[in-house]
Order: structure tokens, then C-alpha cells, then sequence
């Protein structure tokens, strides 16, 4: 049986405070999810309109099956992955990580691992580093270049659950893959963003 959603049906009867207010709450992890797929701020914004245009035209269409935000999150997703290809004209980050990594090898180097696949070499602490080193600018230019140079995939999934923070059964919904292989696919991804920011920090 499907629940009402109280939000929802505001919304549908033309509710603006109960619109201007799931707009507000929803816009710093819209801005993140388009700013993982788009150039600039100005791209996302124009993509993120875009996204509430879609769901003011399509709101009729929700059944409810999922929740309204990761409906939302999906329209979002599927606009900023369609902007990002009209502007990959050039050569992208991601083509860039492939022609240097032809073939995908182990996720961590094998050698930090002992015969019974315990941790011979673990990655380093960070918690020896200043505050103000993790949480600079430069760190956060890292950590974003990480993640546009990660395949597809492993980008999309990193990006909702660590950077919009959505749950892992929201992204099993939004990009419809089993939690199984939604948890290989943010293993890979984090641990290749975590040897990028180890060889940055070093």
C-alpha cells in the first residue's frame, strides 16, 4: 500500500510555502550531486532549474514508489549526466583516467597486504594532520578532481552517498542496482579518492 505524503500533496495543490520551503531544504545537496557532473556553479544552477521544471511537469506521474526526494534526485541526476555530455566536446577527466589506466588492477596495491590478506601496510592516519590542512581549499580541489577523474559509475554513487548523503538504499532506487553492487562500487571509488588524497597529503 502506498503512504500519502503529506509534503507531497501540499505541493501538488499548489501549496507555494510548503514548495519554497522543500526547494530551500533540498538545494545545498541538489547543488552538490550537479557540481560533481557539470563545469561551474552557473552550469549547476541552470541544470538544478531545470530539475524543478521537470518535476513541476511530471509531478502527475509520481506514484509515490519511491520517495519524493530521491524522485527528485533522480530527475536531477539524469539532467546534470545528459549536461555533462553535451559539454564533454574535449577530452574529459574521466577519458583522461582511462588512457592512463588501460586496464583496471586492484583497488589498493596489493603489497600493503600480507599473505593472509590482512593490512601489512595501512593506509596513513590523517589524524596527525592540521584541521585547517583537511578542510582548506586545496584539500577540497583534491578531493573533487579525485572524483571527476573516477569512471562513471563510481562517480555517481560516491557522489550521492558522500557527498549529498543519501542512504544506500536511495541510490540502489535512483540508479536501480542491488546493494551489493551499490557497496562494491563506493569501495572502489573511496579507496580510489582516499590514494589520491594519500599521494596529495604526503
Amino acid at each position: 500500500m502506498t503512504m500519502v505524503d503529506p509534503e507531497l500533496e501540499a505541493v501538488r495543490s499548489g501549496d507555494e510555502k510548503v514548495f519554497e520551503e522543500l526547494t530551500r531544504r533540498h538545494y545545498p545537496a541538489m547543488l552538490r550531486i550537479a557540481m560533481a557532473y557539470v563545469r561551474d556553479r552557473e552550469a549547476a544552477d541552470d541544470v538544478i532549474q531545470e530539475a524543478w521544471l521537470t518535476f513541476w511537469r511530471t509531478l502527475d506521474r509520481f506514484e509515490g514508489r519511491s520517495s519524493l526526494r530521491t524522485w527528485l534526485f533522480g530527475i536531477l541526476t539524469n539532467l546534470a549526466r545528459a549536461r555533462r555530455r553535451r559539454e564533454s566536446r574535449f577530452i574529459s577527466f574521466t577519458s583522461l583516467f582511462e588512457l592512463a589506466a588501460p586496464s583496471r588492477g586492484p583497488t589498493v596495491n596489493p603489497r600493503r597486504f600480507g599473505v593472509d590478506d590482512r593490512w601489512q601496510a595501512p593506509p596513513s592516519s590523517w589524524s596527525q594532520l592540521p584541521e585547517n590542512v583537511l578542510e582548506s581549499q586545496e584539500t577540497l580541489a583534491e578531493v573533487k578532481a579525485a572524483i571527476d577523474m573516477l569512471p562513471p559509475k563510481l562517480r555517481e554513487v560516491i557522489v550521492l552517498r558522500d557527498v549529498a548523503g543519501l542512504s544506500s538504499d536511495e541510490v540502489c532506487d535512483l540508479l536501480a542496482i542491488s546493494p551489493s553492487n551499490q557497496r562494491v562500487r563506493l569501495h572502489r571509488a573511496r579507496a580510489a579518492v582516499r590514494q589520491k588524497l594519500e599521494d596529495a597529503l604526503a
